[in-house]
């Protein structure tokens, strides 16, 4: 009965205490038990038995704490991915909800650029058939916007038109001069979605700002970037059309650029005004 009992203590006391505290208690509880014990029942073997079972209940802790630690790292990663996957989740969202602002904000300013003019030709009493015509260019402008936002979402996810054949619709709507300089190569999606915003911006900007200015978009693929020029000469104030919009155009399109890497110049020439997106892509 004692060497179940020194055996059940050897057990305990590995498994549960410190192994500090562990070793040096069985091996103190083994010498008690031969010292108290019959001389029949004190012999190595007995002893031997003790410490074994001692041993085997080290290796139990340790497969225990072993199960333990894997347990514990199972639920870290767990959380991480968790905590991975809200990131993930944050960020798309933020981009999707900064990409369908820029297309709204460039559609509606257009609009209002249109129906601004609108207003001042009805009082400085211009003809009906230029309010009309003002009239209809700000609901085509609507419908433009409409159809961006869709092609806004398809850019998210990757489905756009190439930048080039964009770019020549863009220019051509505009009365600007087109140059494409090195050879076209495929954008990534964030780098293709960038130069458009800041294009539109920057024609919508020469459009209220300058109008009858002679502008030119000048894209640039170099070895491992990408530029955008829009450069406009000459053209008269924009008077009280210069006042519609936000005025955070040039602000906007500067933090994209910043958000993927990159940078945006904006400011005055001798003869008129100058954007410059560089980003990689």
């Amino acid at each position: 009965m004692g060497i179940i009992f020194m055996c059940a203590i050897s057990i305990g006391a590995i498994q549960r205490l410190p192994i500090v505290v562990a070793a040096p208690f069985t091996l103190l509880a083994t010498s008690v038990f031969m010292i108290v014990v019959p001389h029949d029942v004190r012999n190595w073997g007995n002893v031997v038995t003790i410490l074994g079972l001692g041993i085997l209940g080290y290796v139990t802790r340790q497969d225990w704490e072993a199960r333990a630690q894997t347990q514990r790292t199972l639920t870290q990663e767990r959380s991480l991915r968790t905590a991975e996957a809200e990131s993930a989740a944050l960020a798309e969202r933020s981009r999707i909800a900064r990409e369908i602002h820029d297309v709204l904000a460039h559609s509606l300013s257009a609009q209002l650029v249109h129906l601004e003019a609108a207003r001042l030709m009805v009082d400085n009493g211009a003809e009906r058939e230029q309010i009309r015509e003002r009239i209809v260019a700000a609901r085509r402008m609507a419908q433009d916007g409409l159809l961006e936002t869709r092609a806004a979402l398809s850019a998210l996810r990757g489905e756009f038109t190439p930048i080039g054949e964009f770019l020549g619709k863009l220019t051509a709507d505009e009365s600007a001069r087109l140059e494409v300089v090195g050879t076209p190569r495929p954008l990534t999606a964030e780098a293709g979605v960038a130069v458009r915003r800041t294009a539109q911006e920057a024609l919508t900007n020469v459009r209220k700002h300058a109008p009858g200015a002679v502008c030119t978009v000048r894209l640039s693929y170099l070895a491992d970037s990408v530029e955008l020029e829009v450069v406009d000469e000459g053209g008269s104030g924009g008077g009280e059309l210069a006042s519609s919009g936000s005025g955070l155009g040039l602000l906007g399109m500067r933090e994209r650029a910043e958000l993927l890497g990159g940078s945006l110049e904006a400011g005055p020439t001798p003869t008129g005004f100058r954007v410059l997106l560089r980003i990689k892509g």
